[in-house]
């Protein structure tokens, strides 16, 4: 687990690269930071036994993440989906009230759209805690949707909005129990994750595990 340690030094690379003006911290950027994971160590056991399997890995695209997925015998899908939210593309302007008024259907058609294959396993990651609120459900209930019965799905939530810990990373899979955590493009956490938000989101699941963790960042394994 990186603990304060490991997240400083991914904390200070990004302050690094913030100062200087010519840099945008996009793509993958600087080491990676061992981080224990308990939802990866029971996922990476199912991977290994069960081939055949398809694997949607929402980020920057990891070579490593498909090379080892590939070797499993399991078939890898990517979905940016919070670079893609961002992008510009679906924020059409805001309401009289001044909230944000988005095209969800089209992010969603854009980013999840996987030619009708179903799914067996998310490595979903902090994702949700960076996604446009009016995001957030639908893109649960589109994964709710485009999974196999028994499904499961990897979710890491920050439990507090402030923090070395709340930098926007990478995670990349490990043959071990840990996966290693790397600066990549940034984007402003929106929100912090209570058991019950969790269990409210993900609400029509059929069950979920969970692991604590000592660096502010749960893990939630939710079965579909």
């Amino acid at each position: 687990m990186p603990g304060r340690r490991g997240f400083g030094l991914i904390r200070r690379l990004f302050e690094k690269k913030q100062s200087d003006k010519n840099a945008t911290p996009q793509g993958l950027v600087g080491p990676r930071v061992p981080r224990y994971s308990g939802g990866w160590a029971v996922l990476r056991k199912r991977l290994q036994t069960e081939p055949g399997l398809r694997v949607v890995d929402v980020g920057y695209t990891s070579p490593s993440n498909i090379n080892y997925l590939t070797s499993l015998g399991q078939s890898v899908y990517m979905a940016n989906l919070v670079h893609d939210a961002y992008n510009g593309e679906w924020k059409k302007g805001t309401d009289e009230d001044g909230n944000d008024i988005w095209d969800v259907e089209g992010y969603l058609e854009n980013s999840l759209e996987f030619s009708g294959k179903f799914f067996d396993i998310v490595l979903l990651w902090t994702t949700l805690d960076y996604l446009p609120e009016p995001l957030v459900i639908p893109v649960v209930n589109r994964l709710h949707a485009s999974m196999n019965n028994g499904g499961q799905v990897l979710a890491l939530f920050h439990t507090r909005m402030q923090g070395e810990e709340t930098v926007h990373c990478r995670y990349h899979v490990t043959p071990t129990d840990e996966v290693e955590v790397q600066l990549t493009e940034q984007f402003p956490i929106q929100r912090a994750f209570t058991n019950r938000s969790i269990e409210k989101v993900f609400s029509g699941w059929r069950g979920h595990r969970q692991f604590l963790a000592k660096d502010s960042v749960s893990e939630v394994l939710m079965t579909r």
